[in-house]
Order: C-alpha cells, then sequence, then structure tokens
C-alpha cells in the first residue's frame, strides 16, 4: 500500500524562457485545453498570478469541487493533486511535477500507520484518528478525519468525542499546538515540516530587535519555541486574513514558507514583510531556507508543459473511495456551530 516518493532535488537544468511568454502561452492553453489552475500561497509568485484559484489546502480543496473546466492544473505538491482527483474523479487532474512530495506526507507511510494503529486497538485504546491534510491519499484512507491549519481546532473541539482519544498525524508541532488550544490529549505522529522545523529562534530574536515595534507571525507546523514568542498563530489564510485587518502600516516577521510574502503583499501592501531565517541541520549556519524544496518543483515551464502535453497525471487509485469519503465529510461541511453559551 505504500505510495512514497522520493525527495527528489529541484531541477536547474531547463532553459531560461521569458516568464510574460510563458503567461501568454499557458492563457492560450487553459483555453484550448479546456483547464483551471489552481496554485497553492507556497507555490513562486508568478505562478499563483497565473492560477484562477489561489489559497491555502482548506480553500483549494473546496475550490477543486467548484471547476467546471474538463481539467485541472494544480500547482502545489503530490497529495494535493490526489485531493483534487478524489473530489473531481471524472475531471483529468494534472500537476506539473509528479515528484513534488511532502515531507510531512513522507513521515507517514500508510503501513506504518495501519500496524500503529493495530497496536493501539491491541491494546484496547479507544481513538479517533486526525490527519492533517499534508498526507496521502493512502494515508486519508484509513483515519477518520481530515483536517488542515485553518479549521484543525474547530474540527476536533466541534467534531471529536471527547471519550475519543486522538491519534494526530503526521505534524508533532501542530498537534502540539492543537492540544494547548484545545485542551484535548493525543497521542502524536513524530513527523514534522522540513521548512518549518529548521527557523531559527536565535535569528528571530535578532530579527525583533531591529524592529521592535514589529508583529511575529507564525504557521502552527513551526516548533514550540517559535510559537512560544509569536504575536499571531495561523494557518496561511489566517495569517493573511490577520495582516489585511491591520490598517497602520506594519512590519510583520513571517515564520512560515517565504513565498507566503507574495499574496500577503498583495492582500495588504501597506506592511513591510521579513521572512525569519532558518538555520542548516547539517552545519547549525543560518540560511535563507525557509522555501520548500518541493514546491519550488512547480515553474512557469512545467505548468505550460503539463497543460500542452497532458501530463503528468493524477489517476484513479482503489483507497481514493475511502479517502473521498473522508474528505468529503472533513473539509466540505462545516463544523456545526457549538451551542450558544459554549
Amino acid at each position: 500500500m505504500s505510495t512514497e516518493l522520493p525527495i527528489a532535488p529541484t531541477s536547474t537544468d531547463a532553459p531560461y524562457e521569458d516568464p510574460l511568454d510563458l503567461m501568454d502561452e499557458i492563457d492560450a492553453l487553459k483555453k484550448e485545453k479546456d483547464a483551471t489552475i489552481l496554485a497553492h500561497f507556497y507555490t513562486d509568485g508568478e505562478i499563483q498570478d497565473i492560477a484562477d484559484f489561489t489559497g491555502d489546502s482548506l480553500k483549494l480543496a473546496r475550490d477543486a469541487t467548484k471547476v467546471t473546466t474538463s481539467t485541472i492544473v494544480f500547482a502545489g505538491v503530490h497529495f494535493m493533486g490526489e485531493s483534487a482527483k478524489i473530489m473531481n474523479p471524472e475531471k483529468t487532474v494534472l500537476i506539473p511535477d509528479l515528484l513534488a512530495g511532502c515531507s510531512l506526507a513522507e513521515s507517514c507511510p500508510p503501513d506504518k500507520l495501519a500496524a500503529f494503529q493495530e497496536e493501539l486497538r491491541a491494546q484496547g485504546r479507544d481513538f479517533v484518528t486526525v490527519a492533517y491534510i499534508n498526507t496521502s491519499a493512502a494515508v486519508k484512507s484509513l483515519c477518520d478525519w481530515i483536517v488542515t491549519s485553518g479549521n484543525a481546532r474547530e474540527l476536533i473541539e466541534q467534531q471529536v468525542p471527547k471519550d475519543k482519544e486522538i491519534l494526530f498525524v503526521p505534524d508533532q508541532h501542530l498537534g502540539r499546538y492543537l492540544m494547548e488550544v484545545t485542551g484535548r490529549d493525543m497521542i502524536l505522529w513524530p513527523g514534522s515540516c522540513m521548512v518549518h522545523e529548521i527557523f531559527s529562534l536565535q535569528d528571530l530574536n535578532r530579527a525583533k530587535r531591529r524592529n521592535p515595534d514589529s508583529i511575529i507571525i507564525a504557521h502552527p507546523e513551526c516548533p514550540h519555541n517559535i510559537l512560544e514568542v509569536s504575536d499571531f498563530i495561523g494557518g496561511t489564510e489566517k495569517l493573511r486574513q490577520f495582516c489585511m485587518s491591520k490598517t497602520e502600516p506594519t512590519t510583520f516577521l513571517v515564520a512560515t514558507e517565504v513565498a507566503m510574502i507574495h499574496p500577503l503583499k498583495q492582500a495588504a501592501p501597506q506592511h513591510e514583510y521579513v521572512p525569519v531565517p532558518g538555520i542548516m541541520a547539517d552545519s547549525g549556519e543560518t540560511c535563507a531556507c525557509n522555501r520548500c524544496p518541493h514546491m519550488a518543483r512547480n515553474t512557469l515551464q512545467k505548468v505550460r508543459d503539463c497543460l500542452r502535453d497532458g501530463g503528468p497525471e493524477i489517476t484513479w487509485q482503489p483507497f481514493f473511495d475511502k479517502a473521498k469519503e473522508v474528505l468529503e465529510r472533513s473539509l466540505l461541511e462545516s463544523p456545526k456551530q457549538p451551542p450558544a453559551g459554549d
């Protein structure tokens, strides 16, 4: 049942092509191929600019169900393309690079999750498996609920019975944050995002000293020491909404994937956005490495090529049926509102 993807290096072999020419070619191909482009906030700004829909994982999962064209091009990573196919089984779903994986998804192989679930059941544990959307479709098919950083707290508080244990996979940092804000004990899978894991608290504090009036915003995939000093914590869409709510020009220190600065600037151009540096694990040196190498595999050339050539394509797999049931219940239905006074 394993559907793991290799962690592939970003290719730089493609010859240079003028971005404006590529954008024009993509626009023409969209019409010719009856295609709609969805792009995650972590892809390069030029890809977001030519997309029909942009957003975080939750918004794009919902947007995919509104597409009326016969073809979807999903500029993101593999699990996002899978979700788009699952929600649109009759449509052709293409992704610019089949090897655009996800370190979180890779940290939780379906066979290991299934074995761990069996181990817990053998111990008599009564649990619900809640998975962050950054998982393969094979893993989603083994879960009870799928959450994004944008809806995780609400779904857990309103949908998961309080007499059940929660097995949260695969992001231990997001899980720990959710434990704090929901008050629920969780069994945490030991996974993490390779981008959010490397943010440097020392360099964040140094940036804060240089910008004493700045506001630190962070994604909940960041380690606890980063979240502790952050002024606002939220998924990508909530970060965007928070910056938009500040009318006076402000400096934001941004602890998430650096490409997120593009939609922040578009939404609230009056502010200054400073990316928080990271630390390279092998050397301990500070780096500007808060860029997902998988998201970076999406390029205008590859978007053009997959439209022109009709591939790579996400094809239907047997476990997609179960994953579809879980995704529809989790992402398309709004959590029930709690009773007044709760």
